[in-house]
């Protein structure tokens, strides 16, 4: 119908034409010439006008400041029906006579409905933000399934909210559906373009003061590259949640408006959404790149970039159907060269962490062999690391590096993913530093005891994160066995020679050698408890396991031996004193250890009973 709309342009005005041209019911021919089309046009002439006219904005000041649409819905609707079924007349009439006068007639009061709908669609669209906002849309999309979820809670509370929500989307609905059918009539009628032309510029206005609003701005590289972390990091905080609205919300609900509204011609609902959304859209997908490319390097931005990285591929699906039109790649192959250049960025700041990791100095030794805080650090940022499951993908097709210096019983000998590979690699770097640490202790037995903590410390963050889907039960099978082999050292090397005092096979004594036999062991416990009274094992189960095997090694033995001699010490004034312990005390003693006090509260009792404060049972026994 575009060539119907331009064939008749005449110059009159709405109000000249009505005064040269007769009402359709004075208007008469010859009955032989007329045919069904004119008789059609006639009618339809004769229905249609009085209701154009009426609403014509340049026909009265009525017309010119009242809304059709908002004054009266019911006779809105019959205009929209009068002016299809005057279109369907002229179709009929221009292929039968297409010099007819009717059709000049016609196309006048058309050109006059066009106008007002013009004017009503424009006045429809800036009234309604409201009920037009992108997330009241994406509501009424989700309507069946929010109303279902709704009735499972009926009382009346629920019916209130229920029925709140349901007049926001009655709105929403009824407003859609008002311009539908504006856009169908005008687009029939060819006069899409006009229609066209109001929807992109005030939607299109709305799009880009959402994404204001969401706090996101297109930046140039070199303003990224300026900003510190902490203020860049603000930006992407904000973005990530940008992001969340812009996709679930702000672009689908337009896309929904937009698919409503222009339903009857694919061509138009693609170019309006693309209009409308593509500038938006590019900024908020660019600026993952840009933060990618540009920013400054710091220990946080691996993380932030792996956060921005997530909010896309999460979201991916969605954004591929929202732009799926032709027209809007633009905006997918946006998003996807931020992934690219996200998931660079990644391998590139773990390649960097890599290299960190091995020049790292940690010398300095940790009082008490407690755990190196480079340990806690190194493993606070694997076990985020392996929080994000997008690192799997980044890292899918990483090739092993050639020249690798990790022990191959360092990890299962059977395939693994690159992410696992990437993150055992880190570890084993970390022990080797760890390892080289533990020579600056001038005590062995502290040495092994600092390697048991650590490795211990490095299993323990393995086991309550991510890191242990990524590494496997094997590996960390294998550091468990790292530790006991440690700690088994620290107890041979710190406790053998008071160990090897009191299970020293002990036949019939005088009462002078059993006497001997009483002091060494006092000297060599009581050498050997103030030792390691500055020692610290963090790890409860570690400690505690440590301290049974100890007792376990020690406390039977002796308490054979003060079985056998505490009596006949006691008989002699000669040795009294002698017996310094009895084996609660040992226990109790032995209780005091690994907290890194630095003193114990070790009581003795040579009468063989316990004193201590508190009941130690389970190494006493």
């Amino acid at each position: 119908m575009n060539n119907m709309k331009t064939c008749f342009s005449p110059k009159r005005s709405s109000s000249s034409f009505i005064a040269h041209y007769p009402s359709p019911s004075r208007f008469t021919l010859p009955t032989p010439s007329r045919s069904l089309s004119d008789s059609v046009m006639m009618q339809t002439l004769e229905v249609a006008e009085p209701v154009i006219i009426k609403w014509d904005p340049e026909a009265s000041t009525y017309a010119k400041v009242t809304s059709l649409f908002y004054e009266n819905r019911v006779e809105a609707f019959e205009f929209i029906k009068l002016v299809n079924k005057l279109h369907k007349a002229m179709h009929s009439l221009v292929a039968e006579n297409s010099n007819s006068e009717l059709l000049i007639r016609a196309q006048q009061l058309m050109q006059i409905a066009m106008k007002r709908l013009e004017k009503e669609f424009y006045q429809i669209l800036s009234l309604n933000r409201a009920q037009l906002d992108p997330e009241s849309v994406s509501i009424r999309s989700s309507r069946t399934s929010t109303r279902s979820s709704l009735s499972d809670f009926a009382d009346e509370s629920d019916e209130d909210v229920g029925q709140l929500l349901g007049a926001v989307e009655d709105d929403a609905e009824g407003v859609m559906k008002d311009l539908k059918l504006i856009a169908d009539c005008m687009i029939s009628s060819g006069y899409g373009k006009e229609c066209v032309k109001i929807y992109k510029i005030i939607r299109k206005s709305i799009v880009d003061e959402g994404i204001y609003k969401l706090g996101v701005e297109k930046m140039k590289p070199n303003r990224v590259h300026k900003l510190d972390w902490d203020v860049l990091d603000l930006k992407i905080r904000n973005w990530l949640e940008a992001v969340k609205i812009a996709v679930k919300t702000l672009f689908n609900g337009e896309r929904i408006l937009c698919d409503h509204v222009f339903s009857s011609s694919d061509t138009i609902r693609e170019s309006c959404y693309a209009v409308i959304t593509k500038e938006g859209a590019s900024i908020l997908f660019g600026f993952p790149e840009n933060v990618a490319k540009n920013s400054k390097k710091s220990h946080e931005r691996i993380f932030r970039t792996l956060d921005m990285y997530t909010a896309i591929a999460d979201r991916w699906p969605e954004i591929v159907s929202i732009f799926s039109f032709p027209s809007t790649s633009i905006v997918v192959n946006q998003a996807l060269n931020s992934l690219t250049k996200l998931s660079d960025s990644v391998r590139q700041d773990l390649t960097e962490f890599e290299s960190f990791l091995a020049k790292k100095s940690v010398k300095t030794t940790v009082p008490g062999a407690g755990v190196h805080k480079h340990t806690i650090d190194t493993m606070n940022d694997l076990s985020l690391l392996g929080d994000y499951g997008v690192l799997s993908d980044i890292l899918y097709d990483t090739p092993p590096p050639e020249n690798s210096f990790m022990s191959e019983s360092f990890f299962d000998s059977s395939p693994a993913p690159a992410v696992s590979l990437k993150l055992a690699r880190f570890i084993f770097i970390l022990i080797c530093k760890l390892d080289d640490t533990a020579k600056h202790y001038k005590d062995v037995s502290q040495a092994y005891l600092f390697l048991a903590n650590n490795i211990q410390h490095i299993v323990s963050k393995v086991r309550s994160s991510n890191l242990r889907y990524l590494l496997g039960d094997e590996w960390i099978n294998k550091r468990e066995q790292e530790v006991k082999k440690f700690a088994f050292s620290y107890e041979r090397v710190a406790w053998s020679h008071v160990v090897d005092a009191v299970t020293k096979t002990v036949t019939e004594m005088t009462r002078e050698k059993a006497r001997d036999h009483f002091k060494n062991i006092n000297i060599r416990f009581d050498e050997t408890h103030r030792k390691q009274l500055p020692f610290v094992i963090p790890n409860n189960k570690l400690r505690d396991e440590i301290k049974l095997s100890i007792a376990g090694k020690l406390l039977p033995a002796y308490r054979e031996f003060y079985n056998a001699y505490r009596v006949e010490m006691a008989k002699d004034r000669r040795f009294a004193g002698v017996v310094k312990y009895a084996p609660e005390d040992l226990g109790n003693a032995l209780s005091d250890l690994f907290f890194g006090s630095g003193r114990g509260s070790m009581s003795t009792s040579g009468s063989g009973s316990s004193i201590s404060s508190e009941s130690r049972t389970s190494l006493s026994r």
